[in-house]
Parts: structure tokens; sequence; C-alpha cells
């Protein structure tokens, strides 16, 4: 009876980060990702938490795209194999900054894909929209996640952290639309978190904001109806 309650429901964290991209020789969300893992052993994963996947994506608006779904579409695949209904997935995605001076929780995407530059595979879109489908580029997703309640606890555990409504139309944003868009469809929740450089805000901080955050999601997604 006890194994059915609340304490029961696990949040499985499926998490991205970037490769390298023009201007970018090293990525620290590649760093982070590949090592979030080991690292959040090492402290203890956070009750009612548990880590689906990390994986690094090409820096590269349709060259991220099969990837990244293979990593949507894996979540899904793996919650309908379990007999429990509580359980709860959240895509964690990390892209850099690199002109940033703090960590930045993005609350929205848009649907318009305009490239500073090209991306990994050349492709420089001015003013496309991601998904033709969802009508003009003005389109806003949003996530459904506590913005203002993730944003304010990492701030008290003393991070430089605030919330944007602006993830850029590179190909974060690109990324962040169609997660967003899978979450909606398949009623589940999608984040992305903006860093900074490495150079910045060293690589031991920004681990322990990564392994604060996902302590954070545990926490409100268990408490939160998803």
């Amino acid at each position: 009876m006890g194994s059915e309650g609340p304490s029961a429901a696990v949040t499985t964290v499926y998490i991205t980060g970037f490769k390298k991209f023009h201007g970018v020789s090293e990525n620290p969300t590649e760093t982070i990702v590949n090592n979030l893992t080991e690292y959040v052993k090492k402290k203890g994963l956070p009750k009612g938490l548990a880590i689906g996947s990390c994986s690094i994506l090409d820096t590269a608006g349709q060259g991220a795209l099969v990837p990244l779904y293979q990593t949507l579409q894996s979540a899904i695949i793996a919650k309908e194999s379990e007999s429990s209904s509580s359980n709860k997935i959240i895509w964690l995605h990390f892209g850099v900054n690199s002109g940033a001076t703090r960590f930045a929780i993005e609350r929205q995407a848009v649907n318009e894909a305009t490239f500073r530059c090209p991306d990994e595979m050349g492709w420089k879109p001015q003013k496309v929209p991601i998904v033709p489908s969802d009508g003009p580029i003005s389109r806003i997703r949003e996530t459904t996640l506590p913005m203002e309640e993730i944003t304010k606890t990492l701030a008290t555990k003393g991070y430089d952290v605030m919330t944007s409504d602006d993830a850029g139309r590179f190909v974060c944003n690109y990324v962040y639309y169609h997660s967003l868009r899978f979450a909606e469809q398949n009623g589940n929740k999608s984040l992305f978190v903006h860093v900074p450089l490495f150079f910045t805000i060293n690589e031991e901080t920004q681990m322990q904001f990564a392994a604060s955050l996902l302590e954070v999601l545990a926490n409100v997604s268990n408490t939160q109806l998803m």
C-alpha cells in the first residue's frame, strides 16, 4: 500500500548538452553532461530522482534532431514499459551563452530559426519557422515547470541565476522548441538552461549548479501535479 503513495514516484531526467561550435572551441555543456551522472552519484542521487540518459548533440539545427528525438522517444518507451503511472519525465537541456556572466533558466522558445552564423553543418536559416505546421515564427512555447520557484531556490543556494525569456534564435532555441512541443504532446516537462563559459564560472561551480538543479527539479516535480 505504501509503495503506491507519492513517495514511490520517480522523476527521470534525460539530459543533453552540445558539442563545440563557431566561436566556442570547448563547450562547457559537453563536459557538464558527460560528467554529471558520476558527479551526482558521488554526492548521492536526490530522493525520487533517476537519470535516464546523458547525450551530447551536434550544435546543428536539423543535425541535432535525430539524436534529440531518439532521446525524447526513448524516455516515452521506457515509461510505457514501467508499471507505475506516477513516474514523471523531464527533458533537461544545457547550452552555453559565451557572453553570459550568470546561469539562465529559459522560460520559452520561439518558432523561429535565425542563425547568426552557420551551424556545424553549414546551415544558416533566416526567419524560418522551426515547425512550419505550428504557424508563424512568432509562435511561442513555454515550459510548464515553475520557473520562479526553481530560480529562487537555486539563488538561495548561492548561485548567480536568473530567469530568461529569450533563448536566442540559434540552435539552443531550435532544440528547446522541439523539446517543448514534444513534451506538450506527451504530457511531460522540458527545461533549457544556459550556462556561461568555464572562464567566467569555473567547472566545479557549474557541476555543483547542475547537481543542485537536479535536486530542485526532483523536489518540484514530486510536489507538483504533472
